[in-house]
């Protein structure tokens, strides 16, 4: 049976009255109100679920960035450098292709060993000294003093067994050991003749008592010589020797004495060689290039529950300021924070180039002082190779670009300012101005958040203070020179854990200061620290700069 197909409702006729109508076009227009609110609220929806789709994906890739980096500080090498399989893969692959290309010559081959020591001594003494393998010569050790044991026949072994007769000396052979003959105490009696006049005393005048000189000490009626507390300073401050360790190996020779004492003794050297500090940090002022940067450095605050971090401790910060190669001192600066207070007040005459990484504190100083900032080239390259796991192909070529720049400093290390310059022109600058476009657009092309975008985003923000370098012949491509010497306070901290106090702190910035800079001229601190705490009592301000680290080295023997 044949149905008839339905009528359409679209075809169904519309009424006649006009309030009929009226309510149709009403009711026709709400549902198309809300098909349109609909699909509005589905593209919001789909809008958030992509917004939030980006954020999970850029937080994922920050947290992967981050747990690479804590696995690196805690487990992997400090180089930055880039790790990528690809990346090795393809070194290996080049590598291969152009030792394969290479045809073998007779020059190519590896001299002797015989051959090789004389060359590489005389390019360079120590590292012909750090590839030597064997046994070494211990007759070449010209700076220990020698003891000399001979070791002879008696009188029976020196008959031959054979015939009766006396043998006779027709040689000997020599072989060499170094022993260790462990530090000892001293006790030096000062006896200070006293005089009268007896002549004077009997006609009843005074007896014009006269008492001998003693030599000033470096602690009036101290009982510690300059030897000792040089001792104490270079174990505490260039060795990193925490005083209760030295209080032990004291008493394992001998001398009990408590570490509190130790601590009272570095404190009264950092008062006596306070003008000496003084005198650095004048001259370090004087650079055209001032290097700085900052650690934290914990102090004990038992009444300060508010303010103290985890175990009861400030986190007040250890500073460096490292002098250019015409005032070549390092001093460190002890504050209470990380506020710009600490370096305004430093650094409140200084007037030239501040070479520093990206710390906000500075900005003011700079702006304030008309101050030339300098960036670090090491901390832009550490953001690239920390989002490497992101976006490797960014990384991969950031990081070459950043090669390069570096390969052109190894070019330069030997010139002198104005050739420095003339090489960073022509072959850095326009490196630079490449690198910049490209990192514009990486911007572009990468979310707001993204951890690669953040590595180029702290490039283009420091873009100016990075580009110092390029102007300035005498200004480092890098910071690593500060960095170096905060290792060494890290190493303190690690041992030390914290300061006592805020004089404990300033104690710790002085003698540092005095220990880094005699690392830094290659000085023995504890001959130093000895001459300097048993002359310095007695040296008139005139006279101080003969005992700055590097003027003093100048008048010592070339073993010094």
């Amino acid at each position: 049976m044949n149905r008839a197909p339905a009528a359409d409702a679209d075809d169904a006729p519309l009424p006649d009255d006009v309030a009929a109508l009226k309510a149709v076009v009403a009711t026709l227009t709400r549902e198309r109100d809300q098909a349109s609110r609909q699909r509005d609220e589905a593209s919001r929806q789909l809008a958030e679920a992509a917004r939030q789709r980006d954020e999970l994906t850029v937080q994922k890739l920050r947290l992967e960035v981050e747990l690479l980096r804590l696995k690196k500080l805690y487990y992997g090498p400090r180089a930055d450098r880039l790790r990528t399989p690809a990346e090795l893969a393809q070194m290996l692959l080049d590598f291969a292709t152009g030792l394969e290309r290479r045809p073998v010559n007779g020059e190519d081959l590896p001299p002797s060993p015989q051959q090789a020591a004389p060359a590489a001594a005389d390019a360079d003494p120590k590292a012909a000294r750090r590839a030597r393998k064997g046994r070494r010569n211990l007759a070449d050790f010209d700076r220990l003093p020698v003891t000399r044991h001979v070791h002879d026949l008696s009188d029976e072994q020196k008959v031959c067994p054979c015939c009766g007769n006396g043998r006779v000396r027709i040689g000997e052979e020599s072989s060499w050991q170094v022993e260790y003959v462990p530090g000892h105490f001293e006790r030096i009696e000062h006896v200070q003749v006293k005089y009268a006049c007896r002549h004077c005393e009997a006609d009843a005048d005074a007896p014009q008592i006269v008492l001998a000189d003693k030599p000033a000490q470096p602690i009036d009626k101290g009982m510690a010589g300059p030897g000792l507390l040089a001792y104490v300073v270079t174990s505490k401050f260039a060795d990193y020797l925490p005083l209760y360790r030295l209080q032990s190996i004291f008493e394992r020779n001998g001398l009990e004495i408590d570490r509190s004492t130790l601590c009272v003794w570095c404190g009264d050297v950092a008062d006596l060689v306070r003008p000496l500090y003084q005198r650095m940090i004048d001259r370090v002022l004087a650079s055209h290039v001032v290097a700085t940067d900052d650690t934290v450095m914990p102090m004990l605050a038992p009444g300060k529950a508010k303010q103290a971090e985890r175990r009861g401790t400030l986190r007040s910060r250890m500073w460096v300021y490292v002098g250019d190669e015409a005032n070549p001192y390092n001093i460190f600066d002890f504050t209470l924070g990380r506020s710009r207070d600490g370096p305004a007040a430093f650094l409140k005459d200084y007037k030239q180039t501040l070479l520093a990484d990206a710390y906000g504190g500075y900005d003011g100083i700079v702006v304030g002082n008309a101050i030339t900032r300098a960036g670090c080239w090491a901390h832009a390259r550490r953001k690239f190779v920390d989002a490497e796991k992101v976006h490797p192909q960014i990384a991969a070529e950031a990081v070459g670009i950043i090669k390069r720049l570096y390969a052109t400093e190894e070019q330069a290390r030997a010139m002198d300012a104005p050739a420095r310059l003339d090489l960073r022109q022509r072959e850095s600058a326009p490196l630079l101005a490449d690198f910049r476009d490209k990192l514009l657009g990486w911007r572009e092309q990468l979310l707001p958040k993204h951890p690669m975008r953040e590595a180029v985003q702290y490039a283009l923000n420091q873009w100016d203070a990075l580009g110092v370098f390029a102007a300035d012949g005498c200004v480092p491509i890098d910071n690593n020179v500060s960095e170096r010497e905060m290792k060494r306070v890290v190493l303190n901290r690690k041992n030390s854990l914290f300061v006592g106090n805020e004089r404990g702190g300033r104690t710790a910035a002085i003698l540092s200061s005095l220990t880094s800079t005699c690392r830094r001229h290659a000085i023995d601190p504890q001959r130093y620290l000895t001459q300097l705490l048993t002359n310095l009592p007695a040296t008139p301000m005139s006279q101080l700069d003969q005992w700055l680290p590097d003027a003093w080295k100048q008048t010592q023997p070339a073993t010094a």
